[in-house]
């Protein structure tokens, strides 16, 4: 008597492919779909985690777009604040699928977005990347004009990526309304007010996120054919829900959603590879390890883990970060916000608006 399972490579049972490895470096976890010409021109977009794969990628030397560096005069700490180099343009994170389809609708003529200016102390936000100018702007026409140069370098990076890898971060988001615009942040989180009449909250389904994406990829390949995406799924938690759920339950929820997504649009489509950074960190298997004492910020340990077998991969090699080299990084951080007297409030290496909200746990 056979079975198809007698077929199967050691990759296919827990045993010889999990249990009998030495998580998180395990063999064979990750296959390439297309491979990454040095050559290539890779654009980055996603939630906090994926910050560190834009950072990791330039260190190795793969070709990252940066559509909006920062101006030479300006330390790299402080660039860093005001949202440059974190990733392909200025946008800021991108949270949910729908928000990254609305920035490149707007970014290409289609969508006009809805309330896209905000106000805090006398000062004026871009309601679509409120963390980029933490000071805020002096009027609101600066904020458009601001924002109509970004849109520009968007539809350049669009048109001209051969890649984008793209991080899934969360499911829930909050909307306007009437006109159904998404925002990064709650209003009154950085900026804005909260008012339920204009606002609501919303948690992306299976459905509506697969659509999304796949509308974002139609819109891409109408501007540049040739693009490839690389998705992969934030091992971050919430750091707060908006349901009436356990924040515990209410993550698992989202990334098994977005994990679901992921894998069917890498079943469907040829030029969508599938990276498992969330089953290196997030799975049992690593035991927590590689998060933080916090168990949401993923440890440099976890962010090596993923590059290692990201990268091993391709044929190159993870820049694995030196310790004292990343103080030495903290400590000129903290100088440099001294001179700027931006206050003295902590921030982590990433910049992370969804950290905001433990303010607001009681």
């Amino acid at each position: 008597m056979t079975s198809p399972y007698e077929s199967r490579p050691a990759r296919s049972f827990w045993k010889s492919g999990v249990s009998e490895q030495r998580p998180p470096a395990i063999p064979d976890l990750y296959r390439k779909r297309f491979a990454l010409d040095p050559e290539m021109k890779i654009a980055t977009a996603g939630s906090c985690f994926a910050q560190h794969i834009a950072r990791r990628l330039r260190d190795v030397g793969y070709a990252v777009i940066d559509k909006e560096p920062a101006p030479r005069l300006i330390p790299p700490t402080i660039a860093k604040e005001y949202g440059y180099g974190l990733y392909s343009a200025r946008y800021g994170n991108v949270y949910t699928v729908r928000q990254l389809l609305q920035l490149a609708r707007e970014a290409t003529g289609s969508f006009a977005p809805a309330d896209a200016v905000w106000r805090k102390d006398g000062r004026f936000f871009d309601a679509l990347r409120p963390s980029v100018e933490p000071a805020g702007l002096a009027t609101e026409a600066e904020v458009r004009a601001h924002r109509a140069s970004h849109l520009k370098h968007v539809a350049a990076m669009l048109s001209e990526l051969d890649l984008l890898v793209f991080t899934f971060g969360l499911t829930e988001t909050w909307e306007h309304k009437a006109s159904g615009t998404v925002y990064p942040t709650a209003p009154g989180t950085i900026a804005g007010d909260f008012d339920p009449e204009t606002f609501g909250f919303r948690n992306l389904t299976h459905a509506e996120t697969l659509a999304d994406f796949i509308a974002f990829r139609e819109l891409v390949h109408g501007l540049n054919p040739k693009a490839k995406f690389l998705v992969t799924v934030s091992p971050v938690p919430l750091t707060a829900t908006a349901t009436e759920q356990h924040v515990l339950p209410a993550t698992v929820y989202s990334k098994s959603v977005l994990r679901a997504v992921a894998g069917e649009l890498y079943d469907r489509f040829e030029d969508v590879d599938y990276f498992p950074s969330y089953e290196i960190v997030a799975a049992h298997p690593s035991k927590g390890a590689l998060y933080e004492a916090n168990l949401r910020s993923v440890a440099e340990s976890g962010v090596d883990a993923v590059m290692t077998a990201f990268l091993a991969a391709h044929g190159a090699q993870a820049v694995v970060e030196d310790p004292t080299e990343r103080q030495a990084a903290r400590r000129a951080a903290r100088k440099a916000r001294k001179i700027a007297k931006r206050g003295d409030a902590k921030r982590s290496d990433v910049v992370c608006e969804e950290q905001l909200l433990e303010a607001f746990a009681q």
